[in-house]
């Protein structure tokens, strides 16, 4: 369950020394044993992978001047201290000064493995932001990170993998916010066409009497004010990607050129007659159902047949409770480099009220928390749960979903183990993952 993860535990007495590290070791740690400070140091730096339990009172130095190393050394190794009945104030002083946690003399084999094991999960935590931190800092132009682990984002990431090394038009649906340049993104950077331009137009933002100019293009001349000539979207483009988010915004007269353009794969600039081959592939995006603005005459059928050759769907946040913590930890860390500001480590109090929000807006909300957490400003954004609109019964299968996928993800989908870590039988927990739609690995693989 800690794989790679390691313990050291430094104790004088040989008996208590050898019974802990039994204990432990039988949990299933790896574990070092130590009689002294002075044995123990030269393991430990900043990049120690575990966590250090200690004793207070040891021959040489002591626990207390431990915790004093560790905070100049490796300032984010948990210390848990053991101490005996007259010296709780000393430990609590201990705590105020960085210690992770402290354990009373006698003390069950149980309190000591839940203390490591909480303390190894902060560490685990900690050796991933670090080294997440790493690859956003040294990130050029590496594909944007697809992050989640439900079926649905799942189901995006298989899709994204088939269809990206084609020219395959693709209609990205999703609500505002949601991520579907992202997706976008993906595709270009996982196709032939990584190395020429990815061009992105909000079609909604343009007023009607620029679209056609900004998209075509124009030579000098064309109308009053064109002084030179100027390359269109659709052009500048050639040989890579165009994003057209929105497209359901798109003027019915620019629909039937675009239609055009796809059709023969050539284009001709306002005030020009020579035809320019256009050598892009299109990916649209649109939120809200696109039949209904078919059936209502606002978007060309012919043309949504040509942009949704291939169609991926994004659900909102709401319905993948599950990707809610890993994207804003993603996020946090992020934010942390590009405010050059230390991630904040999640409680689990702030896990739940994470995952029990319905982020109304989407990834980019997300985002924007993950934001103010770095920066330290408080958020009071944040939109309770109707209870008008989403029953008790519902809030508790959403959450219990949530628990339950996050317990697989850090025991890598072994049932087995998260059942352990869950404190619920197997088949209690097969019979809500069948109920859930989760993941889980290969019955050979348990």
């Amino acid at each position: 369950m800690t794989t790679g993860l390691q313990v050291i535990f430094i104790e004088d007495d040989e008996l208590v020394r050898r019974a802990s590290v039994q204990s432990l070791q039988l949990a299933g740690f790896e574990v070092a044993g130590h009689g002294s400070v002075e044995a123990a140091a030269r393991s430990i730096d900043a990049a120690f992978p575990g966590v250090i339990v200690s004793d207070i009172r040891l021959p040489g130095a002591s626990g207390l001047d431990l915790l004093a190393q560790c905070r100049e050394r490796a300032p984010e190794v948990p210390v848990i201290l053991v101490t005996g009945h007259g010296d709780i104030s000393m430990a609590v002083q201990a705590m105020r000064d960085g210690a992770y946690d402290f354990i009373e003399k006698p003390f069950a084999s149980e309190r000591l493995i839940e203390a490591v094991r909480r303390a190894l999960e902060r560490r685990t935590l900690v050796l991933e932001n670090q080294a997440l931190r790493r690859e956003l800092a040294g990130q050029n132009s590496v594909a944007p990170r697809i992050i989640g682990r439900s079926p649905a984002i799942e189901q995006v990431r298989r899709l994204i993998a088939n269809v990206a090394p084609t020219d395959a038009s693709v209609l990205i649906n999703g609500d505002t916010g949601a991520g579907k340049e992202l997706i976008a993104r993906s595709l270009h950077d996982l196709s032939p066409r990584r190395d020429k331009p990815f061009i992105a137009v909000n079609c909604g933002a343009l007023p009607e009497q620029m679209f056609e100019s900004e998209m075509f293009g124009y030579e000098a001349g064309a109308f009053t004010g064109a002084q030179k000539r100027r390359v269109g979207k659709l052009e500048h483009a050639s040989g890579g990607t165009l994003f057209l988010d929105e497209i359901e915004s798109m003027p019915l007269s620019l629909q039937v050129k675009l239609l055009r353009v796809l059709q023969d794969g050539v284009l001709e600039r306002l005030g020009s007659n020579q035809p320019i081959r256009a050598n892009c592939r299109v990916v649209a995006a649109a939120k809200g159902d696109m039949a209904e603005h078919v059936a209502d005459g606002t978007f060309r059928r012919d043309l949504l047949y040509r942009l949704n050759v291939v169609t991926i769907t994004l659900p909102p946040l709401a319905e993948r409770r599950e990707d809610i913590v890993p994207l804003f930890e993603h996020f946090l860390l992020d934010a942390a480099v590009r405010y050059e500001r230390p991630a904040p480590l999640l409680t689990d109090r702030q896990r739940a009220e994470l995952m029990q929000r319905d982020w109304p807006g989407n990834v980019r909300e997300l985002r924007n928390a993950a934001d103010r957490m770095v920066l330290g400003v408080i958020d009071d954004t944040a939109v309770p749960l109707d209870a008008a609109t989403q029953s008790l019964k519902e809030r508790t299968e959403q959450f219990e979903r949530a628990v339950i996928a996050e317990a697989l993800q850090q025991c890598g989908g072994v049932v087995a183990s998260a059942a352990d870590r869950l404190q619920l039988g197997k088949a209690t927990l097969y019979e809500k993952i069948k109920r859930y739609g989760l993941t889980v690995k290969g019955e050979g693989e348990r």
